[in-house]
């Protein structure tokens, strides 16, 4: 009778062994995966063909900014000029200073 119980015991203990690690490997895929490859992909900003391949991207945003009419939507432009205008300023006052 014992060896009949420790045997369901063990089928048991394996059967939840089994399904905590496919609960594992499911919330590791669905959950962590993406973010590990996006931190994996900052650590391969040395590498040259990642460099590659975000130069090919930039390549072709650029391309497709340029399709379009206007690059940049009226808050943006804003904005960019307002810093331009601010790193303008602080120029002149590097060449006031001299």
């Amino acid at each position: 009778m014992e060896k009949n119980n420790l045997k369901i015991f063990f089928i048991k203990l394996a059967s939840i062994t089994f399904s905590i690690i496919v609960i594992i490997n499911v919330i590791y895929n669905l959950i962590l995966a993406d973010k590990l490859e996006k931190i994996n992909s900052l650590f391969e900003l040395d590498k040259s063909k990642f460099r590659n391949d975000l130069r090919v991207k930039i390549r072709k945003e650029i391309q497709n900014g340029l399709e379009k009419e206007n690059i940049l939507n009226e808050e943006d432009k804003i904005l960019i000029y307002n810093l331009y205008k601010k790193i303008q300023k602080e120029f002149e006052e590097i060449e006031n200073n001299k």
